[in-house]
């Protein structure tokens, strides 16, 4: 990683105090590459960034159509949320339906990451749980998935268990490479890891945006799910998140996804194209960063939707008292 190249400048006044380096690719269906910087072949933890891939079980399977799942709930499949009321009631609703309850997820519990959301919390007197999770949606989902195809809804985070074979041969597929002899972590919410090629990663983000060479069943999961987070942006991340405003601008022209740890996902569809970045020292202010310039170079994006995301490439940084004092840029030459 020490020889990645530097992707993103802090700068401070007159002067760039840190930088942050990665690697990122833009390719298409095929795996060919369009553009690229870094170490393509590079293994990394994709995290959060593949949950709309991880989320095709749930529409092939049949759940979503015999739970009635909503485009919101399916966006929330999809989600690292914020824990705002919208997401933990919308959660809970849908495991109520399952005939489950917020004890049911295996994710933890964390605060909210909108911190108002966290302070009305505490001020009432209550203690975050699994609903408040980032993850608690697509744990939702795999649930819903187990109900349905009759798996136990116990132990559903462990790599052996059905559900998450059915997610791992869903990834496989889509990304075009084996991954069982493939480095293993655990995830934050619990979810085994799998380490996956970055230029794999991006192919199948290019392929979840534009299915037309896949069979029927996941071309057709592949358009519902990506239309939901379109439709419902609020869902995917929430209030002031990056990849809410990046669904709100680019307005089907890109589907973004966050994961932890600097890695960004994104696809867009019109062009055939995915994109993967990793940033090495985990910063997502530098991953966001490039999201936004290389939407720029690559969504097909209207004078309007450029502006917007100009502004998200270079985001202010600000003192205690509010005072801009800087800004994050795309370093020259990226």
């Amino acid at each position: 990683m020490s020889e990645s190249p530097i992707l993103v400048e802090v700068w401070r006044g007159a002067l760039a105090e840190s930088v942050h380096r990665g690697a990122y690719l833009v390719v298409d269906t095929d795996g060919r590459i369009v553009e690229a910087k870094g170490d393509a072949g590079r293994a990394v933890y994709a995290r959060s960034a593949i949950k709309p891939i991880l989320a095709l079980p749930l529409v092939e399977t049949g759940a979503a159509d015999a739970g009635k799942v909503s485009a919101a709930e399916l966006a929330l499949a999809c989600a690292s949320h914020g824990g705002e009321p919208r997401h933990t009631e919308a959660v809970a609703a849908w495991l109520a339906r399952l005939g489950l309850s917020e004890r049911d997820l295996e994710c933890g519990a964390h605060a909210p990451y909108h911190v108002p959301s966290t302070q009305a919390l505490y001020a009432a007197g209550q203690q975050p749980n699994q609903l408040h999770n980032n993850c608690s949606g697509k744990h939702a989902g795999v649930l819903a998935t187990c109900r349905h195809v009759g798996d136990p809804t116990r132990g559903y985070i462990a790599l052996e268990h059905p559900a998450q074979q059915r997610l791992l041969r869903a990834l496989e597929e889509m990304c075009g490479v084996a991954l069982t002899a493939a480095p293993v972590g655990i995830d934050g919410c619990g979810f085994p890891q799998l380490a996956t090629p970055l230029l794999a990663l991006a192919r199948g983000m290019a392929r979840f945006g534009a299915p037309d060479k896949l069979p029927a069943a996941r071309a057709a999961a592949c358009r519902r799910i990506a239309a939901a987070m379109v439709a419902h942006p609020l869902m995917v991340a929430g209030t002031g998140r990056f990849c809410t405003r990046a669904l709100e601008i680019a307005a089907g022209k890109a589907v973004v996804k966050t994961g932890a740890e600097g890695l960004y996902m994104a696809a867009i569809p019109a062009k055939g194209l995915g994109i993967a970045i990793k940033v090495d020292d985990g910063a997502a202010r530098a991953a966001e960063v490039a999201m936004a310039a290389l939407l720029i170079r690559h969504a097909g994006l209207d004078a309007a939707q450029v502006a917007a995301f100009e502004a998200l490439q270079r985001p202010p940084q600000t003192n205690v008292a509010g005072r801009a004092i800087g800004e994050l840029r795309p370093a020259p030459g990226f």
